[in-house]
């Protein structure tokens, strides 16, 4: 008897912690730095990804112009600047850039970032000093489809956004926030739900704070430049 109200127990406190996960923690996991208005408002880049639900949607305020803010965005990718996270975890363990580099600001439509995990993202979207949009859609052994073909019974698609809007004083709000889809909807429902709420919120949390830290402290070097040439 006293194995079963044990059991009984353990069940209540799991369904409990389950609750509390998805309709407490998920929420403001996925709206980190975020006002209301940013997680419920206009998103640019829902059309390329049919289906597809709004992510997380996370936010900080840098006190730079968005044009010195550009630069870094710019510069991503995995044999380039990096990420600005967690390096050991999505960047093989090497620094990410603490400046801005020259040889890394020719980016355009269609071009390539390498990533770990997932091959590379695709650059959807550039709007200068505005939006950077970044897709990827592959199969869930992380092999790159085809968006031009009908998607398969089996697939991750996501776009993974960067909105800078101009603020006074010449700060730069930034605004990280995407859509997102996957098949069957078990696995959906799993991923979305589940396990990529926490994974998000360490990599993406900690991106925000080193971009608005390594932008902050170089800033006034930049005004009036174009980027830094020296390391």
């Amino acid at each position: 008897m006293t194995g079963v109200r044990e059991t009984a127990g353990a069940a209540v406190v799991g369904t409990a912690a389950a609750v509390a996960y998805r309709r407490i923690l998920v929420p403001r996991l996925m709206a980190w730095g975020a006002t209301d208005d940013e997680v419920a408002g206009p998103f640019p880049g829902g059309d390329l990804v049919p289906g597809g639900e709004r992510g997380a949607t996370m936010a900080v305020t840098i006190e730079a112009a968005a044009e010195q803010v550009w630069p870094w965005l710019v510069q991503m990718g995995w044999d380039r600047g990096g990420f600005y996270s967690w390096d050991l975890l999505d960047n093989a363990g090497r620094r990410s850039a603490r400046r801005v580099h020259p040889e890394w600001q020719d980016l355009g439509v269609g071009d390539r970032l390498k990533c770990l995990g997932l091959g590379s993202y695709a650059v959807a979207t550039l709007e200068p000093n505005r939006f950077l949009g970044l897709y990827w859609l592959g199969d869930l052994r992380g092999k790159p489809l085809d968006s031009r073909q009908p998607r398969p019974a089996a697939y991750m698609e996501g776009l993974w956004g960067f909105r800078l809007t101009e603020l006074a004083g010449h700060r730069t709000r930034l605004v990280i926030g995407g859509y997102q889809a996957a098949r069957p909807r078990w696995f959906e429902r799993l991923m979305y739900g589940w396990v990529f709420p926490v994974v998000v919120w360490v990599m993406q949390a900690r991106m925000l704070a080193v971009l608005k830290r390594n932008i902050e402290r170089t800033a006034p070097a930049l005004a009036g430049a174009t980027v830094e040439t020296t390391s």
